[in-house]
């Protein structure tokens, strides 16, 4: 699709400042946009030197910014121009705003006077970016004067940059505008606060909800940057839907959520990186279960829920539920199949616990001590083969390492059973937890199922599995994501790019666009849940049957399920989606430069 704009901006709170999921669309989909607007294309953010410092290269600012600059810091403030540091290096111009913070009170009173934004509660978290998005729109009033004859598209993402877009607005600046709300204020709100959001948003009067949630600014500079933007979207079906009934203003134009697909695993690799992360799990599995007890690893499925600490929102509700029911039917068939159930949900934490550190210890004794040994068991091997003997201990290890080994296994063993979770947590009543045992989940011998709570970021060097997000999910057969509010959902997306299969839901953006009807084939890949106006206990039962069949399918089963999780995921690359932004951007330049 070919641009009709000569220079797009595009403002969000999360250029170089790693805070939420756009961070991800911002910069994943960079080196596309620098594809169509090359030199033209500039992302706009705020400037924190503790987030910038690995991700901005500070250069002289162009020609054209010079004069904008000096005019913006005899104000105080200061506008850093350079690059991203990320694929297609796109221009970046990060504005450090804290020498105007103490205009805040002007500035509500413009929004106030020009669009009745009523800020006298507003929470600390609203002042920063009102005030940053403010600036952002009196940088991009300066730079249009030097722009003359140049058509101008300024992109604007969430709430948290809507004032500088109203600004623009207010000052009547001919300057193209998109506005994206990636979830509304107020949806989110009410989900979080387990309001049943599909079956009231058309009841209820948003303007005055907002009130009883002390979101009444948030939610009236979101509903007016909707209104006034020449151009109106959001990243799914679902977000649209409650666009329409939360700021009455259904989206011109949907713009999905994409990944670089060319960053990820080809087919030829998946196999290859799943094996490689999997022993690394399986490896954790040995001192985290073996010394209460063993089970088949070759026979044993790995099955995770990865995300914030939402536990309505994220549907980890329905994921532990779900499992405790897996539990019961997998014992009453008496399967050979074990399932470990990871939750990589970060939580307030203390430290490992100090008996899987001593697991781990003992595990490592063990293994360097038969590393030590390993050329003369190559050795052995090599004659046991050539002289067709019975390969046994006795041939392999000679009689003085069998019986130190015999020490070292003893001090292995434990009794008890394995813990629920991998660290202290600080909150003794945490839900989670909880539920985990209202779900009859303990980690008895018995249990088919069995969990490990994981409450720490996956950062790949946390002392026990030292595996990063992706390396985690690589390693896994299964993710898991019922959500229930999920305005696009990244984490099958991410899943499926590394050919996993996933599960998702009809209230999830991403699950939506794929399969609206939920219709799916014998090997989906990704797997859909229905939840739009299901019971919990349906969700559940849903739930259960997938992950049920799944742990029952043939190794070339799986792989087929893993492929067509990969093929659906390259759907969702940024070379397609691009074009969405392009489209955006080409119908808001048609309204103002006619």
């Amino acid at each position: 699709m070919e641009k009709k704009a000569d220079i797009l901006f595009e403002v969000s709170w999360e250029v170089c400042n790693k805070v939420g999921g756009i961070y991800t669309v911002v910069k994943s989909k960079a080196a596309r946009m620098v594809e169509h607007y090359g030199d033209n294309y500039f992302m706009v953010g705020p400037y924190f030197a503790s987030m910038a410092i690995d991700q901005f290269q500070e250069e002289i600012p162009s020609e054209f910014c010079k004069a904008s600059f000096e005019e913006l810091k005899k104000l105080g403030i200061i506008c850093h121009f350079g690059r991203w540091i990320s694929e297609g290096n796109p221009f970046v111009i990060l504005i450090d705003f804290v020498n105007y913070k103490h205009r805040i009170n002007d500035i509500k009173r413009d929004l106030w006077d020009w669009y009745k934004v009523d800020s006298l509660r507003a929470s600390q978290d609203y002042d920063e970016p009102v005030v940053w998005a403010y600036t952002t729109g009196m940088l991009i009033e300066k730079l249009s004067n030097c722009l003359n004859d140049k058509k101008i598209v300024a992109h604007f993402h969430e709430w948290l940059s809507g004032s500088g877009l109203l600004y623009l607005k207010k000052k009547s600046i001919k300057i193209a505008t998109v506005f994206t709300t990636h979830a509304t204020i107020l949806g989110r709100t009410l989900a979080s606060s387990n309001v049943d959001i599909y079956n009231v948003w058309g009841k209820i009067n948003p303007d005055n909800e907002v009130y009883k949630y002390s979101i009444e600014a948030k939610h009236l500079v979101e509903k007016n940057s909707a209104a006034f933007a020449d151009v109106f979207t959001t990243v799914s079906e679902i977000t649209g839907m409650e666009a329409g009934h939360l700021l009455k203003k259904k989206p011109d134009l949907l713009l999905p959520n994409g990944l670089d697909i060319s960053k990820f695993p080809t087919f030829e690799e998946i196999a290859i990186k799943h094996r490689l992360q999997r022993d690394r799990i399986r490896e954790f599995m040995l001192y985290y279960f073996f010394p209460y007890y063993t089970f088949d690893l070759k026979e044993t499925l790995i099955y995770f829920i990865a995300g914030r600490y939402e536990f309505h929102d994220k549907g980890i509700d329905m994921y532990i539920k779900a499992l405790g029911k897996l539990n019961e039917k997998l014992r009453q068939l008496k399967s050979k199949t074990t399932v470990i159930a990871f939750i990589w949900v970060p939580s307030n934490f203390r430290s490992i616990r100090p008996e899987l550190l001593e697991n781990k210890t003992l595990y490592q004794d063990i293994k360097d001590a038969l590393e030590e040994v390993h050329d003369d068991i190559d050795k052995n091997l090599v004659y046991s083969f050539m002289s067709d003997k019975k390969i046994t201990k006795e041939s392999l290890f000679d009689s003085d390492f069998l019986t130190e080994m015999k020490t070292r296994a003893a001090r292995f063993i434990k009794k008890g059973k394995p813990p629920l979770l991998t660290h202290d947590l600080y909150d003794e009543n945490d839900i989670i937890l909880k539920s985990v045992l209202s779900a009859g989940l303990k980690n008895e011998g018995q249990d088919p199922v069995k969990i490990v709570y994981y409450p720490i970021y996956l950062n790949g060097a946390d002392g026990l599995l030292n595996l990063n997000y992706y390396e985690a999910m690589q390693g896994s057969h299964l993710g898991i994501f019922p959500s229930y509010y999920e305005p696009w959902g990244y984490t099958p997306l991410e899943a499926g790019a590394l050919g996993v299969s996933s599960v998702t839901t009809d209230l999830a953006g991403f699950g939506r666009y794929f399969c609206t009807e939920c219709i799916q084939s014998d090997a989906p890949g990704i797997f859909v849940l229905k939840r739009l106006n299901k019971t919990d206990d349906d969700v559940v039962n849903q739930l259960v049957d997938v992950m049920f069949n799944f742990a029952g399918l043939s190794k070339e089963d799986r792989i087929a399920n893993k492929l067509q999780a990969r093929k659906i995921a390259s759907m969702a690359d940024w070379k397609i989606f691009v074009n969405n932004y392009i489209e955006a951007h080409n119908m808001a330049v048609g309204k103002v430069y006619k």
